[in-house]
């Protein structure tokens, strides 16, 4: 192709925190040194974008390009860059860059880098027909589910994963808030032969029917206790006042996990809930061994995303609609 730099694409841009998205034709970037020029097929909408353009996240690259649930094409690679040639199709995510010296990196918590860098908040994303990532941090996409279908798996289900391993090995699993995350989790978790128990908004009964045809055995709403007690729960939903609720309804030894990088404040609540060697436990960010783990574990278990599509120009109205809670699955932006 010509030089990157002499051709145009198209991108949803946030200029200032709390402001639409806004459409713009911006030059395509050029890779750098140990980089891949990626052009983009399909980037999912995640929480965490939301996040971001809401202003919850702070000191966010701007002008800044979103998204981090990138699937493609490599076009291009940069000097240096090894392991992957134009054609091969690919996968960025979340953690786009690490120093790999500071005492995280260097034992093996590459998550937690002082220095880290991610891929649609300090770093230009995927809301844009093409997009740069390290070669590092970049995934093989092997075929199964077709570009979109994939998308979601780059974050949703990579903090889902982790976010499992995080809870131990629980045969009672109980998952609250049950949208893109949930809902992958939730059929990984039934492969390995664990109950789910789902909990959704009060009122969402079309979510509770939603996880029942995923496999949950019960769903009911968030402030309801579940059927018997769990082993484990994970909080998807960015809802401080959930961390008590799952404690009551984990068992004695049982774990909370709150996999979500932004929460509302979490309400005092009496010691006897936490007692009995109950624990909480926050997630954050993902491994590259986390993203070959889930990415070969996902076409075993056979997961099928449930992905609403829409252009990318139709960004501000995919975050509206995750915004208010009117997103089945996952929201996927398509730019072919």
């Amino acid at each position: 192709m010509a030089a990157a730099g002499a051709l145009k694409m198209r991108a949803m841009t946030l200029k200032a925190p709390r402001q639409p998205l806004e459409l713009r034709e911006l030059p395509i970037p050029e890779p750098g040194p140990g980089e891949l020029l990626i052009r983009v097929h399909a980037c999912g909408v995640c929480r965490t974008d939301l996040h971001v353009v809401d202003g919850e996240l702070d000191n966010p690259k701007l002008p800044l390009i979103p998204g981090h649930e990138i699937v493609g094409r490599v076009v291009a690679v940069g000097a240096g860059a090894q392991g992957f040639a134009p054609g091969d199709r690919v996968g960025a995510a979340w953690l786009g860059w690490t120093c790999g010296q500071c005492r995280f990196c260097l034992s093996g918590r590459e998550n937690l880098c002082e220095s880290a860098r991610f891929t649609g908040y300090t770093l230009d994303g995927g809301y844009a027909d093409y997009t740069v990532s390290d070669a590092r941090f970049t995934f093989h996409i092997a075929d199964g589910l077709d570009d979109k279908q994939s998308a979601p798996l780059l974050c949703a289900g990579l903090i889902g994963y982790r976010s499992l391993r995080m809870a131990g090995d629980p045969q009672r699993l109980g998952l609250y808030g049950f949208g893109a995350s949930a809902h992958i989790i939730c059929q990984i978790a039934r492969w390995q032969g664990r109950r789910v128990f789902a909990f959704t908004r009060p009122g969402d009964k079309d979510g509770q029917a939603f996880a029942r045809s995923l496999g949950a055995e019960w769903a009911g709403a968030s402030d309801e206790a579940p059927p018997e007690q769990l082993d484990a729960a994970i909080i998807f939903a960015p809802v401080g006042a959930l961390v008590p609720a799952a404690l009551r309804a984990v068992d004695k030894g049982g774990v909370v996990v709150c996999a979500g990088i932004h929460m509302s404040d979490i309400p005092a609540f009496p010691y006897r809930i936490l007692w009995e060697e109950r624990s909480v436990r926050s997630v954050a960010n993902l491994t590259r061994q986390d993203g070959d783990e889930l990415l070969a574990l996902a076409p075993k278990a056979q997961v099928q995303t449930h992905v609403e599509i829409f252009a990318l120009e139709q960004a501000n109205e995919a975050l509206e609609r995750l915004r208010s809670g009117r997103i089945t699955g996952a929201a996927v932006l398509s730019m072919l």
